[in-house]
């Protein structure tokens, strides 16, 4: 067992945290490595469960590590941190990373605008909008949900693509002649709700950041509007401003 100091001033769960810290960044325990459970850690340090549980929050709140729901807590690969400079897909952002992307698509079909899609898309109410829903990983690990509207008519077709393999940028420009101009971007950060909990995998209470993009091709014709819930523990934006 290893022994805390109960007459310090820094709190049980921190002094958990805090060995724990150092065992992650020393080597001990490698990137998707399985941290002890909960009550290999009572049995290590002899603290009680809540203690052992707030020192594995203190963790994921710094982005050392996520846990897995129902797997255990894994350390975490260092955030990615995506440059907000280039117009670029979310495969191309995690391949240049050295990582293997992948997609799971949720749902891809053809539905009729409502009034809010369609005043962003510009587009009369009831025009026809692909819809394509996907689960986006990086390494088999969910880091975002990402749901596309893009007007029917830019794209006809579009959905005989399978976007499990297919980059939506690539068919853009390969099939349609769309190159990418410039987009507009807004996000904001916000607890996940079930769905995000369950897809994510992650354990409520937990953090998403939410991001809305618009994007425009050369003609500066709007292509399409995406929302995005990425995991907030395993991710980062870094904004360069000139």
């Amino acid at each position: 067992m290893d022994t805390l100091s109960k007459n310090a001033s820094l709190p049980l769960y921190l002094q958990v945290k805090n060995n724990l810290e150092a065992e992650i960044r020393d080597g001990k325990y490698g990137t998707d490595e399985r941290l002890p459970s909960e009550r290999e850690l009572c049995e290590r340090f002899g603290v009680s469960r809540m203690t052992a549980r707030q020192a594995i929050k203190e963790l994921e709140r710094d982005g050392l590590v996520f846990s897995r729901v129902g797997k255990g807590t894994f350390v975490s690969e260092p955030k990615i941190d995506q440059q907000l400079r280039n117009l670029t897909g979310f495969s191309y952002d995690i391949s240049t990373r050295g990582a293997r992307p992948s997609s799971k698509v949720l749902s891809a079909k053809i539905v009729q605008a409502d009034q809010h899609i369609a005043t962003i898309l510009k587009l009369v109410q009831g025009a026809d909008v692909v819809e394509l829903s996907r689960l986006r990983l990086s390494n088999e690990l969910p880091l975002c949900i990402e749901v596309a509207h893009i007007p029917h008519y830019l794209c006809p077709n579009i959905l005989i693509n399978d976007f499990s393999n297919a980059s939506l940028y690539q068919v853009f420009e390969r099939d349609y002649g769309h190159h990418l101009g410039r987009a507009e971007q807004t996000m904001e950060a916000s607890l996940a709700n079930t769905r995000e909990l369950d897809l994510l995998q992650m354990i409520a209470p937990a953090s998403v950041l939410r991001i809305e993009r618009l994007t425009y091709n050369q003609q500066d014709i709007l292509l399409e509007y995406v929302t995005s819930a990425y995991r907030g523990d395993l991710y980062k934006f870094h904004l360069t401003l000139q």
